[in-house]
C-alpha cells in the first residue's frame, strides 16, 4: 500500500518535468493505475482487518482518481 501510494504523486511529478504533453498523459496514466492499485489493496485489507476503519482512505483515494481522471481528459 505504501509503494503504491508513493508512485501516485512520483509518476504526477516525473511526468510534469518532461515537458511534453505525451509523456505527462503517459505518467498520469501510471499514475491512475497506481491509484486503482492502491484501491485493491484497501479492499483486500478491509477483509483482512476488518477492525480497522479505511473509510478516509477509500475517500482520499477516489479523489486522487476523479482528479486524475479529469485532468488526463483535458490533456486529451
Amino acid at each position: 500500500m505504501q509503494r503504491a501510494s508513493i508512485s501516485i504523486p512520483s509518476n504526477i511529478a516525473e511526468g510534469a518535468c518532461r515537458n511534453n504533453t505525451g509523456e505527462f498523459y503517459y505518467h498520469l496514466g501510471v499514475a491512475f493505475a497506481s491509484a486503482a492499485e492502491l484501491e485493491t489493496q484497501i479492499i483486500i485489507s478491509k477483509r483482512l482487518y476488518s477492525e480497522i476503519d479505511y473509510s478516509k482512505a477509500e475517500i482520499l483515494n477516489l479523489e486522487v482518481q476523479k482528479m486524475l481522471n479529469v485532468l488526463m481528459q483535458k490533456l486529451r
